[in-house]
């Protein structure tokens, strides 16, 4: 199963605002693709374009080799016949129905082959697989938010559909519901060979399910691969403020030696050994993205060591996964409490760089 989709959609600006144009090329295989990014960086437009609902003013649509579309020849296939399961923000289950009826009616939507009878144990199989068939009797306004979750996806998976398109279908659950969620949809994951597109712009959920990454900014795909690729090596110092995960130093390259595999940085006078930097050169300047949770915090006492930073600290706060601390230079590490009980009381620390934690970009 695979996507391959070419597509430009431009949009009049109306009431002020600016015009907006969706230019992409997206591929992806089976597994979750998520696209990441801002509100109004163009992810949902892609997702209507895909199922139909919007038609695009250039490009092509191939999905499991059907062509959806094609602008130069005039193909456009109407969303009815598009076998593609589409989650939305507000689970579009019809709310005169049903849990089984709303199944029901999905069903019959689409002429099956396999019969009334294939239907009906189809229908009760999802029921069942979803923990639904206590819930099968009651309407939408009956169910928790998960439930309407899990009603939803069973829904769309009735036919099983060639393409599975979620636009942000964990937004307004609390965390409890959202983690419900996420391993239901690494069970719906594993069952089916349909690739998975998820609109997001929460990076947790990114690490959470995402087997690829697109970054969507404005239209464009700005960056796009396998997700630990992506956010491990952001392409840009743009997209590394983005994510917000990173601290970023200005550094530059002080020593290259391919044959050990090394590099040697300078930031802040300070030096800072790392891998060997391909297509840069000595006396490059750029930034040091180095991610937070890498950082490791020393008191500053004695003469820094290799690969260690001195900074004054700024300042302290709590957060749910522990203490947040802000220090010269833009830096921020998370730390657990026990952690800082050795830091307490210290105006200045020593940041520690794994040699392997930083990634350089040049200007």
């Amino acid at each position: 199963m695979s996507v391959d989709a070419r597509l430009i959609k431009r949009l009049r600006g109306v009431a002020g605002t600016a015009a907006f144009k969706l230019d992409v090329h997206l591929q992806a295989g089976s597994g979750i693709t998520a696209l990441f990014g801002p509100s109004g960086s163009g992810k949902t437009l892609l997702l209507n374009c895909l199922a139909g609902f919007v038609r695009a003013d250039e490009g092509r649509i191939l999905v499991n080799d059907r062509l959806y579309f094609d602008a130069s020849t005039g193909v456009h296939v109407p969303p009815r016949d598009r076998a593609c399961g589409y989650i939305f923000q507000d689970h579009a289950l019809f709310p005169h129905m049903t849990v089984r009826e709303n199944l029901e009616f999905a069903a019959a939507s689409r002429s099956l082959q396999n019969g009334p009878l294939n239907r009906r144990r189809r229908l009760n199989e999802l029921l069942q697989a979803f923990e639904l068939s206590d819930l099968a009797a009651r309407k939408p306004a009956q169910l928790s938010g998960g439930q309407k979750q899990r009603a939803a996806l069973a829904r769309i998976l009735v036919n099983e559909p060639a393409l599975l398109l979620l636009d942000e279908p964990t937004r307004g659950l609390d965390a409890r519901l959202r983690d419900s969620f996420y391993q239901l949809l690494r069970r719906t994951r594993e069952q089916v060979k349909a690739p998975i597109l998820l609109v997001t712009h929460d990076l947790e959920e990114c690490f959470e399910l995402a087997d690829r990454v697109c970054i969507v900014e404005g239209g464009r795909f700005v960056q796009s691969g396998p997700r630990d690729a992506v956010f491990s090596r952001p392409a840009s110092i743009e997209i590394a403020r983005s994510l917000g995960i990173y601290t970023i130093l200005p550094a530059e390259i002080k020593a290259l030696d391919p044959g050990r595999n090394t590099s040697r940085l300078q930031v802040f006078g300070f030096e800072v050994e790392g891998p060997y930097l391909p297509g840069h050169l000595i006396g490059d300047h750029g930034s040091l993205c180095i991610r937070s949770s890498e950082i490791k915090l020393l008191p500053a006492a004695g003469r820094a060591s290799r690969n260690q930073i001195e900074a004054g600290l700024l300042r302290q706060s709590a957060s749910a996964r522990g203490i947040l601390l802000e220090l010269e230079h833009e830096i921020t590490a998370l730390i657990s409490e026990s952690e800082y009980e050795n830091l307490r009381g210290r105006d200045r620390l020593r940041i520690e760089i794994p040699d392997s934690a930083g990634h350089f970009i040049g200007k």
